[in-house]
């Protein structure tokens, strides 16, 4: 699949989640004025991976079904182990807390390192740790709470999190040497939402509404297919979100959220000497929304976003042509599931698009470049016990580019998931 297999891997290994979802409290201790809590979870799935066989009709720059050897491996899925340390108190009027997160995986990587690249699977191997949390709250129930340091973003968050293979695997992503995370839907129906560095504040609730904002590490652009380099910022990345949330899951039959966000920033060419006519600053913005419904054992989620700037499966990944035009994207999925008792059985399906930019549309029946990336998922997921969940997925994936190639990616998965 060209160079796209880069971006696979480093995605893979960088998309890592914390346990936001996890089915019980944690671990609380109280240590004078501070209540600790400990949470985490472990997993683990056997993973088959069907992919076609390379031709001149399989590349597909960006795409994300493989295109190789068929593979078997005993891998993370879209979550990575975890675990999170959280302290909080009460100190003049104000609520504090502090979170840390680390991440250690299953899987092998050279030498024990962070596991940023593909992974290692060799004999005398260990995996990597990544602080993917650290950061401090204050504020009070009256006014909202500030958020000071890396956690998750808002732009999508909702996404990833309603996302039925974030307990499982979703696309099995380098799966002949896996890294610490699967791509569950990433690039399938959502951009990750990713975890950086941030000012935020937050609202408190009022009548099942609430809004965030804040300002962010800006990210640079980066593309698989031109050298260019857009990594100068004069300003921040800029997130915000607002949602409504209601019903009462204790009393009322019908329960569910709304939500709205957006990502915007600037990216620009360090100085230098350019060709004439080249962009040297760019504008990516991208709005995002969904509706989430349970009712009985019902759930129905529904997501989309669009963009222009921002690219595809990450963000702000290949979001300009070689000539520094921006391209627009857009995608998004739909989701239902059914519980029985313990059971849970769920249908998925996502699609992400990328569009070619205006100075690239006389390459539209040749290039390799990505038109779109789709996946489809058949999920069950039984509670063994409140903390553990045991888990089968199948998982066709397609990547298609604009000049006609594609390649196809058929998955299984069967393991399980720890919550503490």
């Amino acid at each position: 699949m060209k160079t796209s297999t880069k971006l696979v891997v480093a995605l893979s290994a960088a998309l890592w989640l914390v346990p936001m979802t996890r089915a019980v409290a944690g671990i609380d201790v109280t240590a004078g004025d501070w209540k600790l809590d400990f949470s985490g979870n472990v997993n683990g799935f056997y993973v088959g991976a069907s992919c076609d066989t390379p031709s001149s009709t399989t590349g597909v720059t960006g795409g994300l079904a493989c295109a190789g050897d068929n593979s078997t491996s005993v891998r993370n899925g879209l979550l990575p182990a975890a675990l999170v340390f959280s302290a909080t108190t009460r100190q003049d009027d104000f609520d504090i807390d502090v979170t840390i997160g680390f991440y250690p995986g299953i899987n092998s990587s050279a030498a024990g390192q962070v596991n940023l690249g593909g992974g290692s699977p060799t004999a005398l191997a260990t995996p990597g740790i990544d602080a993917r949390q650290a950061f401090f709250t204050f504020g009070d129930a009256s006014w909202g709470t500030v958020k000071i340091g890396r956690d998750i973003g808002l732009f999508a968050k909702d996404a990833i999190l309603d996302d039925m293979t974030l307990l499982g695997m979703g696309t099995a992503s380098g799966n002949q040497a896996p890294s610490n995370t699967s791509l569950g839907r990433i690039g399938l129906g959502y951009i990750y939402t990713d975890w950086e560095p941030q000012i935020t504040y937050t609202t408190p609730s009022f009548s099942g509404f609430a809004a965030s904002a804040g300002v962010f590490q800006p990210l640079d652009e980066f593309n698989q297919d031109n050298p260019l380099d857009y990594s100068k910022h004069t300003s921040p990345q800029f997130q915000a979100g607002v949602s409504y949330s209601f019903g009462d899951p204790k009393s009322d039959a019908l329960t569910g959220k709304v939500w709205v966000d957006v990502v915007t920033q600037q990216y620009q060419l360090p100085s230098g000497t350019y060709p004439t006519g080249l962009s040297t600053s760019n504008d990516g913005t991208a709005v995002d929304g969904g509706v989430k419904l349970d009712v009985a054992g019902f759930e129905a989620v529904l997501y989309g976003y669009t963009g222009k700037g921002v690219g595809t499966t990450g963000l702000y990944l290949d979001a300009l042509s070689a000539g520094g035009d921006t391209r627009k994207s857009d995608g998004g999925y739909v989701q239902a599931t059914y519980k029985f008792d313990k059971l849970k059985v769920g249908l998925s399906y996502g699609i992400s698009d990328l569009k070619l930019a205006d100075d690239e549309q006389a390459t539209e029946n040749t290039s390799t470049l990505l038109k779109r990336n789709a996946s489809g998922v058949v999920g069950v997921y039984y509670s063994l016990t409140k903390s553990v969940t045991l888990v089968g997925e199948y998982i066709d994936t397609k990547a298609t580019a604009w000049g006609g190639d594609e390649a196809r990616e058929r998955d299984y998965a069967l393991g399980g998931i720890l919550f503490f």
